[in-house]
């Protein structure tokens, strides 16, 4: 029997070929042919530019522009700023460092990289059916963002006026009415003026974006129960979505790491734009105040000020596969993403309120009275807000395809931790050689699984899914991942953990990352879960409440996820022979560790690798500038 290749070192300072190996020195014996690195099979990052803007097109979202600037201003404006700050600094920036590193060195997806403790794989499983919650419901409302930007390509945007078939009595518009648009100057400013004056003297408005949203994108049925029919524009719209979806990765980071230098810059240069437009507005000083003065009381009585914080700092408690191949600077890139992410929520904060401030100066409403939540911000206050500026078309255009923009970069991410979780689970030739086949698959089992969403009861299932399957479920698995890898990895726990980060980096991690994921990372999050439970209350829609029906759906999506735990450490649990289940750890552990001594030797250096390849038998383990490449030790079957 022969044993092949145990260690191969490749990225070599100095080293020739730009640092590669020849065959020889690589350990290959002369006239064999030489294997493929199997991250250069799966695909792998261009550069690391690639990869960063790839982290933060997917941490940068539709929530930096919609909910993070509705959530600030609802729980006290300026004074939101303060814990949101200090839940970047003790819990965001930490735990997407712990992630990041996480990945890095097993460069193995969210099921892979478990070896670490199989018994918590299922961690990896709650996370696939999380992003793939998040997937369905996150591309739908990409669709009507699409749907939304093919209907801005006309002249007049279809939701200036109330004089359309779908529109009520109750509809008081802005710009006054359609049959006054070739009346002059003067006469269109005397309309503006009368239609502010009915506005204010109105007791009950409904505004043109908002009827045009209801009545006709749409066609909002009456219960959660009653589908009615499906809305063929958005259909068509969610068709196109996933397609594009599919197109850009195609070839998975090859392709998706060359699109992001699109996608996740042009939303700055389209916020860029707003912005500058938006404090020439009139009024738009009062929206600005409004988001920075801080309101005290709001803080103090904001009982889900502490979940929203939570849910909107950290990148880390969403889908973990980024497929971190290349030896970056891991410790400098979360924090690069972790602050442009934050950033990027409070620069769009600034656009979002300049713009609503001369709304609320038009209405003569406060500005509190103005913005909405949810798709409700996006698709009814903005899109009334852009009617009121020049040239209203290209400016929607503009904004609509920053949102689609924003969103297709999320979306790239939960499609490819999906297909990196099934490729790297199957592991055979053919599924890394037809890796196209199953992203397909997967965008069309996606797009299928969506349709229901494009029905007229479609906005009550989006809502459901965005408040119970993808909120304390990813709480949970934070926690119990951040407590395994920092208690569980090997017989050592974290000392296991900070050896392996002081391998890839070349020196161990700062001291506040070590207290910060040992402790305060884990307290804060089960603060948030507890919290969470005790200021529970029944998901609403405007006025309409969901049935009891609806909420036992909605949780058992939530359990459906965190399920996969349990289940899955009793399965292992229930397959390991021995007497008791510590006999069966201690067992697999020595006779784990005696194989590897075995092959790799007894000196220092090979025991500190051993120890490594212990924790993952097929990965990459990285000390300083140098790159050892493990690859797995395999005996013919006789």
């Amino acid at each position: 029997m022969v044993l092949e290749n145990h260690v191969t070192e490749e990225w070599m300072e100095g080293g020739k070929n730009g640092g590669c190996m020849s065959d020889k020195e690589n350990g290959a014996v002369p006239g064999e042919p030489v294997k493929k690195d199997e991250n250069s099979r799966r695909g792998n990052w261009g550069n690391q530019i690639e990869f960063v803007l790839t982290s933060v097109g997917y941490a940068v979202g539709l929530g930096n522009v919609w909910r993070f600037p509705y959530l600030c201003y609802r729980n006290g404006g300026g004074a939101f700023m303060l814990p949101y700050f200090i839940m970047l600094v003790f819990c965001g920036i930490p735990l997407f460092f712990l992630e990041l590193s996480f990945g890095q060195f097993a460069s193995l997806g969210c099921l892979g990289v478990w070896k670490i403790s199989p018994m918590f794989k299922g961690v990896g499983y709650g996370m696939m059916v999380v992003s793939t919650y998040i997937g369905i419901y996150y591309n739908v409302v990409i669709c009507i963002a699409f749907y939304y930007f093919f209907m801005s390509m006309t002249n007049l945007l279809p939701w200036t006026y109330c004089n359309n078939p779908w529109n009520t009595p109750d509809c008081s518009g802005v710009v006054g009415s359609g049959a006054q648009l070739n009346g002059s100057l003067a006469n269109a400013t005397a309309s503006l003026a009368a239609g502010v004056t009915e506005v204010v003297n109105r007791t009950k408005r409904t505004s043109p974006s908002e009827e045009y949203w209801k009545h006709y994108v749409l066609n909002i049925s009456d219960d959660i129960g009653n589908f009615g029919e499906v809305r063929l524009p958005i259909l068509g719209c969610l068709a196109v979505s996933w397609f594009v979806v599919f197109l850009c990765l195609i070839r998975g980071v090859k392709s998706s790491g060359k699109v992001v230098y699109f996608t996740a810059t042009f939303p700055y240069v389209v916020l860029t734009i707003l912005f500058i437009r938006g404090i020439t507005l009139d009024g738009a000083i009062n929206g600005i105040k409004y988001y920075l003065t801080p309101q005290w009381q709001k803080v103090l009585d904001a009982k889900d000020s502490v979940i929203a914080i939570g849910t909107t700092c950290s990148p880390a408690v969403y889908p973990k596969s980024l497929r971190l191949f290349l030896p970056f600077p891991i410790h400098r890139d979360s924090i690069i993403i972790s602050i442009t992410n934050c950033a990027t929520s409070v620069y769009a904060g600034f656009v979002i309120f300049s713009i609503l401030g001369f709304m609320a100066h038009n209405l003569n409403v406060p500005v509190s009275e103005v913005a909405d939540h949810g798709p409700g911000l996006a698709f009814v206050a903005y899109p009334e807000a852009l009617t009121l500026l020049p040239i209203s078309p290209l400016w929607s255009l503009l904004f609509f395809f920053m949102l689609i923009l924003l969103g297709l970069g999320t979306q790239f991410c939960l499609l490819e931790t999906l297909v990196t979780a099934i490729v790297d689970e199957i592991g055979t030739d053919w599924i890394i050689r037809n890796k196209t086949v199953v992203t397909l698959s997967v965008a069309i089992v996606g797009f299928l699984l969506g349709v229901p969403l494009t029905t007229q009861a479609g906005i009550y299932w989006l809502l459901l899914m965005d408040n119970y399957a993808a909120s304390f479920s990813l709480v949970i698995i934070s926690c119990i991942m951040c407590i395994c890898v920092m208690y569980i990895y090997g017989t050592q726990g974290h000392r296991n953990y900070f050896k392996d980060v002081e391998m890839m980096l070349g020196f161990p991690p700062p001291l506040f990352f070590k207290v910060c994921w040992r402790f305060i990372s884990p307290v804060i999050i089960s603060f948030i879960l507890i919290f969470t439970v005790i200021q529970y209350k029944p998901i609403t829609y405007n006025d309409y409440v969901y049935p009891g029906w609806s909420l036992a759906i909605g949780f058992a999506m939530a359990m459906s996820s965190v399920i996969c735990i349990p289940v899955y450490g009793l399965y292992k649990i229930s397959r390991s022979p021995g007497a008791t289940f510590r006999e069966v750890q201690q067992k697999k552990k020595k006779k784990k560790e005696n194989e590897r001594i075995k092959e790799f030797g007894s000196s220092s250096k090979s025991r500190k690798e051993t120890r490594a390849v212990l924790r993952y038998p097929v990965g990459q383990v990285r000390s300083g500038r140098t790159n050892v490449v493990v690859a797995a030790v395999r005996q013919p079957e006789i």
